[in-house]
């Protein structure tokens, strides 16, 4: 952004206008306009007006113009802090691409900011969502990669490099992920999901990137704008789509506006920094109170993260441009949204709208972490909720999914009925999602333990887990170092939940890319999911084919995804022993077919009559 001073207005002594031309050359904090957010928009989106959040000292005192064909300010809008202006331009189809003019005067000087009107990327790929055609793979990235050493520390930002210290900044960044794509479209990803990577100027623990300081600027201990934008169309050109972790509900208490919030009401209880209470029920309940409502929603997600506004109608515009911007900025292939349930719901309607309205083949997935598929599917797009809420989003995690597999994998076998039923029984739930298909499906994440630990470093049940996985409905999301068994028995701290890849650093002694000094159980578990990821990455019939699930029996269970052309068998037995499978049972399935084979051993046998199942095993079985 540039700053000119014009001229000074005609009757001011000679001396304040030099005075006043030497301020306004000064460095852009030294003058009347130190910020406008954001930096430059596209011509071309459907929502024709555009907010500009204007930051400077006095600012208020000035008003705007623009002379442009096509572009006209609506209104200007000022706040409790003299030391903002909000905009709103009006962008006609027919303005044209180009860098314009906004005149800001008052009684004492002319300031213009010069700002740029760019055309939208009229690739259809250019921002098209993630699919259950995807496998996408989940990367905290300060412990993926460090390719660039030179930023690990940043002299302006507190929390300096400290790899001894599990939250502490480790230096994984952009560079790094740029140097190991071709490892994961090896593998069989075909999408990454980033943990935050936005600027996180906080004095502790920042490398996790939940506490934005700056929603326009990518932190630079991983890089910059350019290299997130590069970063994204070389993943493209490998196959890989990119999906941003977003957080419209809290920010850090390093953002750069906590000295100076426009408003009183830019945060929720800004003063009495109160707690959320975590009642998260409470947007689904009809018998809650209000003031259990507020005390969910209007609460900080911690003593360092401030709850935003969302109901602050300037602050509303400015998250759902934030949004708009980096999809359009980068060619993103999804987002996923931090702690869905916890802004404002009626906002989280619009901002799904507004999104969608503007890329209808994006995907939007949230954060709704319950068990009750009843809570989760209040969110998904075209659920017709009992309150009429209604919202745009495509896709939400699911939960309650995964909490049900790892009940199955880590239970004592039952007196009676089956290990598998908690499973079996959650995907009969399904009737209550609109788009069942199109929920994230996963083992793990970033904030739970790792699957491997999960089930006590079990490889049998691993294996399971993977399978289940990499063949159900919906789209699988992978979490990063679970094809190497990545494990942190005995302690949950999330540090060690997020711990460096191996092989991301020169003095590490196992390299996963490579393979060099990984056990025999860490390449037998890499080579495993990624004969299963490749073969998926072909199989339509996993993508959206049909799902046919048989009431498991004892320790065994069984499913059949399905569709026009191909049949595809997936059979669990948890228990210790070997056991015969009448096939009998699944003839409206099998259809007289008389041989499968085996996705994962290669090998081919009959099925006429029945099948042995190993003990502890699971087979994929692709029906002839």
């Amino acid at each position: 952004m540039r700053y000119r001073l014009l001229n000074a207005r005609r009757g001011l002594p000679q001396l304040v206008a030099i005075l006043l031309a030497t301020l306004l050359a000064a460095p852009a904090t030294a003058g009347p306009l130190d910020r406008m957010e954001p930096p430059f928009w596209w011509q071309g989106f459907k929502h024709a007006e555009l907010q500009l959040l204007v930051h400077g000292h006095g600012i208020s005192g000035f008003n705007a113009s623009v002379d442009y064909p096509g572009i006209s300010i609506n209104r200007i809008e000022r706040v409790d802090s003299g030391n903002y202006l909000f905009l709103y331009l009006h962008i006609d189809a027919s303005a044209q691409p180009g860098t314009f003019d906004i005149v800001f005067e008052n009684d004492q000087s002319q300031v213009t900011q010069e700002y740029e009107l760019r055309k939208r990327n009229t690739d259809p790929g250019h921002a098209t969502g993630f699919t259950p055609a995807d496998a996408i793979y989940l990367i905290t990235p300060d412990r993926f990669d460090n390719g660039d050493p030179s930023n690990d520390s940043i002299p302006e930002l507190e929390d300096k490099l400290n790899r001894d210290d599990d939250y502490g900044r480790h230096g994984g960044d952009l560079a790094g992920l740029e140097q190991s794509l071709d490892y994961l479209a090896n593998m069989g990803f075909t999408a990454i999901w980033l943990n935050p990577i936005l600027e996180n100027a906080m004095p502790r623990a920042s490398y996790h990137g939940y506490a934005t300081t700056d929603f326009y600027k990518v932190d630079p201990r991983f890089g910059s704008n350019e290299q997130y934008r590069d970063f994204v169309a070389k993943a493209k050109s490998k196959g890989l789509g990119v999906i941003m972790d977003m957080i419209i509900n809290h920010a850090g208490s390093g953002h750069w506006w906590m000295d100076d919030l426009p408003s009183a009401d830019w945060l929720n209880v800004p003063n009495a920094r109160t707690i959320t209470s975590h009642a998260r029920t409470t947007n689904q309940d009809p018998y809650a109170s209000e003031y259990d409502k507020a005390a969910h929603a209007d609460g900080w997600f911690s003593d360092t993260m401030p709850d935003l506004n969302q109901r602050n109608p300037l602050f509303a515009d400015y998250l759902t441009q934030n949004a708009i911007w980096w999809i359009e900025y980068l060619g993103l292939n999804g987002i996923r949204m931090d702690t869905h349930p916890y802004p404002d719901k009626h906002y989280l309607s619009e901002w799904s709208r507004r999104i969608m309205q503007e890329y209808p083949d994006f995907n939007l997935t949230g954060e709704e972490w319950s068990g009750n598929p009843a809570i989760v599917s209040y969110w998904q797009r075209g659920k017709e909720n009992h309150d009429g809420y209604v919202s745009s989003m495509p896709s939400m995690l699911d939960f309650p999914l995964q909490i049900a597999l790892r009940d199955v994998l880590t239970a004592e076998e039952p007196q009676w009925g089956s290990v598998w039923t908690p499973v079996y029984e959650m995907l009969g739930n399904d009737f209550l999602y609109p788009d069942p298909g199109n929920l994230v499906i996963f083992p793990d994440n970033h904030d739970m333990s790792r699957i491997y630990t999960q089930v006590n470093e079990d490889y049998d049940l691993f294996r399971m887990a993977i399978v289940y996985y990499l063949t159900m409905r919906g789209i699988p999301q992978i979490y990063y170092g679970t094809e190497v068994l990545m494990s942190h028995p005995g302690t949950e701290s999330h540090g060690a939940i997020r711990e460096e890849f191996p092989g991301g650093w020169p003095d590490h002694t196992k390299n996963a890319f490579t393979g060099d000094g990984l056990s025999d159980a860490e390449r037998q578990a890499q080579q495993f999911m990624r004969t299963l990821l490749n073969w998926r990455k072909d199989k339509a019939v996993i993508h959206n084919g049909r799902l046919m699930q048989f009431t498991p029996i004892k320790n065994v269970y069984a499913y059949f995804r399905y569709n026009d052309q191909e049949s595809v068998m997936v059979v669990f037995n948890r228990g210790n022993e070997s056991t015969s499978l009448d096939m009998a049972r699944f003839a409206e399935r099998l259809d007289g077919s008389k041989y499968a084979e085996d996705v994962i051993t290669g090998k081919r046998f009959g099925i006429e009559r029945s099948i042995r199942l190993e003990p502890r095993s699971v087979m994929i079985l692709e029906i002839e």
